[in-house]
């Protein structure tokens, strides 16, 4: 791990033509965030809790104490992305955030008195990874444009304001009620939609009608919604 800036440059590239192709896809410990979750079942057609079953597995974060959705393997020796073929990925155009960042890692510090975000990045350089040795060189600000990566932060950061805002004020995991309740807002999208409107969870927000009229067809303003409903119910009593 290098500690790198944004304007800083670096030199990687990954295609077909470079012989380590598909090997970062294999040995995973995928993690996924919410917002990986919503544009993988949306690109795969799929409704979030068949997705949620048939690729992921859900436990508790040891650090955390909440909910964590990791990606399952196709193979269980060689920890084999489900998506990989051998011409690549096949959900390219929504591939997780981490498989976008990479070769860097990203972190975020939140000042306390301003709210503001602090960017942190480092380079990651694997013994398996041939990318290095190719010539394209580009900024971590170019990588971050080219890979479309600004949204996914965007959306991940609102989770990191969570899991910040529970390390600083609770212990352990999560009672069963919320973490169901944490489970269906941010990763079941598709069951957490009829319950704002069938069996009004999120009466107590009194929202008004022009975000009830976004979040019926629009799973990122959902999402949000999901958001700011959890540390709502988790947070407000404090």
């Amino acid at each position: 791990m290098i500690p790198i800036s944004i304007d800083d440059t670096f030199k990687f590239s990954c295609s077909a033509q470079v012989p380590c192709f598909n090997e970062c896809c294999r040995d995973l410990n995928q993690f996924l965030t919410p917002y990986d979750i919503l544009c993988l079942k949306n690109q795969l057609d799929m409704t979030s809790g068949a997705f949620l079953e048939r690729y992921t597995s859900q436990h508790t974060g040891p650090e955390t104490g909440l909910p964590v959705i990791a990606l399952k393997p196709d193979d269980a020796l060689k920890l084999k992305c489900p998506f990989v073929t051998e011409s690549g990925c096949r959900v390219y155009h929504a591939r997780p955030s981490s498989c976008r960042m990479y070769p860097l890692a990203r972190a975020v510090s939140r000042s306390r008195e301003t709210g503001k975000i602090t960017e942190h990045f480092a380079l990651i350089k694997e013994s398996h990874c041939r990318g290095f040795e190719q010539e394209t060189t580009q900024t971590v600000r170019q990588w971050i444009e080219n890979q479309k990566i600004a949204e996914y932060n965007e959306m991940n950061d609102r989770l990191m304001e969570i899991i910040s805002l529970k390390n600083h004020t609770m212990q352990g995991p999560l009672d069963l009620k919320s973490s169901h309740f944490f489970h269906i807002a941010l990763y079941d999208l598709d069951r957490f939609r009829p319950h704002i409107f069938e069996k009004g969870w999120l009466d107590d927000l009194h929202l008004d009608s022009g975000i009830l009229e976004a979040v019926k067809n629009d799973d990122v303003e959902l999402l949000k919604l999901g958001h700011r409903w959890i540390k709502q119910i988790l947070f407000t009593d404090l």
